[in-house]
């Protein structure tokens, strides 16, 4: 599961997802589009279906990516631990991971449940990153059983952000080569950001 606003998808997001689905042999990797995100409850988004869109024109004909509606079309806000157990009831003999950044990690005792979540997951998967620290000693003494389930990924570091296309969007500078083709024509046609 890789859960996010993807506001809009971009490059990033697609070399995590295949890092992810590479390193664990993951079959599928489940694009879980985030409808109403509790963390950000003030940040404007576009509509989610535009979202949505996005997404499926980023992953394309990708057999390992497959897009959900899990959070969209059911009433917000949207906690990953509500998800994970949806998916753990829709699909119980399916082993879950759930990919995350670094900063999720060090983040995840303020989660909603983090407990449950813990328990839910098979794996948790974290993008390495060299900028963020994340005290593994204490997140498991928080969480226990935490630090059995972390897989960190070091992946190429694509220090991409969808915010800071949404900024480029607006000011009318390049962005082109940040998303896939798609999404920038979809960003362009649709006059978003």
């Amino acid at each position: 599961m890789f859960g996010g606003t993807f506001d809009p998808p971009h490059i990033g997001h697609l070399v995590l997802a295949d890092e992810a689905r590479s390193e664990l042999g993951l079959t599928e990797v489940l694009w879980v589009v985030t409808g109403e995100p509790p963390h950000k409850p003030d940040q404007p988004l576009v509509p989610v279906e535009h979202r949505l869109r996005m997404v499926e024109l980023a992953i394309g004909n990708d057999p390992a990516f497959e897009i959900s509606r899990l959070e969209v079309d059911r009433p917000g806000p949207h906690y990953a631990v509500d998800t994970l157990a949806e998916l753990a009831e829709r699909r119980p003999d399916d082993k879950r991971a759930y990919v995350m950044g670094k900063d999720s990690l060090r983040d995840l005792p303020g989660w909603h449940s983090p407990a449950r979540f813990v328990e839910l997951t098979d794996a948790i998967v974290i993008l390495n990153r060299p900028d963020v620290e994340a005290n593994l000693e204490e997140l498991e003494a928080q969480l226990p059983g935490l630090v059995d389930k972390v897989h960190f990924l070091d992946v190429p570091l694509v220090d991409i952000a969808s915010h800071d296309i949404r900024n480029r969007v607006a000011s009318g500078k390049a962005y082109r080569y940040l998303v896939p083709r798609r999404v920038a024509d979809y960003i362009a046609e649709q006059d978003l950001y």
